[in-house]
C-alpha cells in the first residue's frame, strides 16, 4: 500500500457558492432497484453546497457523521447526506490525491499498484465551481481542472460508457460497495451505495444503465457508510477518513 504523510491541515471549506449557496431541493436520496439489487441513490446539482471533508479546523479527522454534523451546525447548516469518499490509511489520511477549498493535502499517485485503488484505470471525482467530473487519474495529471474539492480512488467504475475491462459478469467476490457517477454535461452527480453485497460488474451497471453517467468512480467496499436524513439512516462503524456531503441551511 502506498504511504503518505498524516495531514494535519482543516478541511472543512466550501465551494459551488459557499455556505450561501442554495440548499438541496426536492428529493435527494432515494432507494432504486436495478437488475434485482437495490441501492440508495443520493442526487447532487450542480450548484448545490456538495463539499469534502477530511479534518476539522482543530486539526483531528472528522471522521464520523456525528461530527460532521456538529461541525455544520457551527456554521448554520446541516447535512442532508454524506458518506465515505476515498481510500485511506490506519491514520485516515487518503491513499491518493486530496483537495479541499483548493489546497491539495494529498498528491495524485498514478503508478499502478495492489489492491483496488491500484486497479488502473482509476479516477478522480472533481468538484469545480461549473459542476462535476469523474476522470482517469493519468488524463488528470496531464491536463489537470480547477477542483475546488477532489479525491482520488480506485478503481474507474465506467469509462467514457464502457464498464471497468477488468470486470467480470460472473464474479463470485461481493461486497457493499459505494460510489459516485456523473451526468454526460456534468451538471449532476449520483452517490449511491448497494443494500446488499454485490459484484463490480453489477455496481457499475448501476450507473451506467441505471443512472445514465458515462463515468463513474469507486470508493469502497468494506466501510462503505451513509447518512441520509431523508431515508432516516445512519450507518455505524469505524472512524473514516474523505467524506464527501451535502449541505443545506438549517431551520
Amino acid at each position: 500500500m502506498i504511504r503518505t504523510p498524516s495531514l494535519a491541515a482543516a478541511a472543512v471549506v466550501a465551494l459551488a457558492g459557499g455556505p450561501g449557496a442554495a440548499g438541496a431541493s426536492g428529493a435527494v436520496c432515494r432507494d432504486m432497484d436495478h437488475g434485482g439489487l437495490s441501492f440508495a441513490v443520493c442526487e447532487v446539482r450542480a450548484g448545490e453546497d456538495l463539499r469534502l471533508w477530511l479534518n476539522g479546523p482543530d486539526g483531528r479527522p472528522v471522521g464520523t457523521f456525528a461530527r460532521l454534523r456538529e461541525l455544520a451546525a457551527a456554521e448554520g447548516r446541516r447535512v442532508v447526506f454524506a458518506m465515505n469518499a476515498g481510500m485511506y490509511h490506519p491514520d485516515l489520511s487518503p491513499v491518493g490525491l486530496f483537495v479541499a477549498g483548493g489546497t491539495e493535502l494529498s498528491p495524485i499517485v498514478t503508478a499502478a499498484g495492489s489492491g483496488n485503488f491500484g486497479m488502473r484505470p482509476n479516477g478522480v471525482f472533481c468538484i469545480t465551481a461549473e459542476g462535476f467530473g469523474v476522470i482517469e487519474s493519468r488524463a488528470f495529471k496531464a491536463d489537470r481542472p480547477d477542483c475546488g474539492f477532489a479525491s482520488q480512488s480506485g478503481p474507474m467504475l465506467v469509462i467514457d460508457g464502457e464498464l471497468h475491462p477488468r470486470f467480470l459478469k460472473e464474479s463470485s467476490s461481493r461486497h457493499v460497495r459505494n460510489g459516485v457517477g456523473v451526468s454526460p454535461d456534468g451538471r449532476t452527480a449520483w452517490f449511491a451505495i448497494s443494500a446488499t453485497p454485490v459484484t463490480f460488474w453489477e455496481f457499475a451497471s448501476l450507473f451506467r444503465d441505471g443512472l445514465g453517467s458515462a463515468d463513474a468512480l469507486y470508493f469502497d467496499g468494506s466501510v462503505s457508510r451513509l447518512y441520509s436524513a431523508e431515508l432516516g439512516r445512519e450507518d455505524f462503524g469505524f472512524p473514516m477518513g474523505p467524506i464527501v456531503g451535502l449541505l443545506e441551511p438549517a431551520g
